[in-house]
């Protein structure tokens, strides 16, 4: 990629003054929450779907499980 942009005449990108990834994570922690949907088949041969989010700031979790599937999408 870098020689396709040189050999175009393109000059690289100056250097970010913003904050770093890290320094942005930390910042933007309380508004972050990070969610999975799964299914979990149990010794009863049950299917529950589970709904888990957990919220970055405060490492707070919570599951929603449901016996029912959600409906399709669309």
């Amino acid at each position: 990629m870098w020689a396709i942009l040189k050999k175009a005449g393109v000059d690289p990108a100056p250097r970010r003054s913003g904050p770093t990834w890290a320094q942005f994570l930390k910042a933007q922690a309380s508004g972050i929450l990070a969610c999975d949907f799964f299914n979990v088949e149990t010794v009863m041969l049950a299917r529950l779907y589970c709904f888990a989010v957990v919220e970055h700031a405060t490492r707070g979790s919570t599951c929603s499980v449901s016996r029912r599937a959600p409906p399709p999408a669309g």
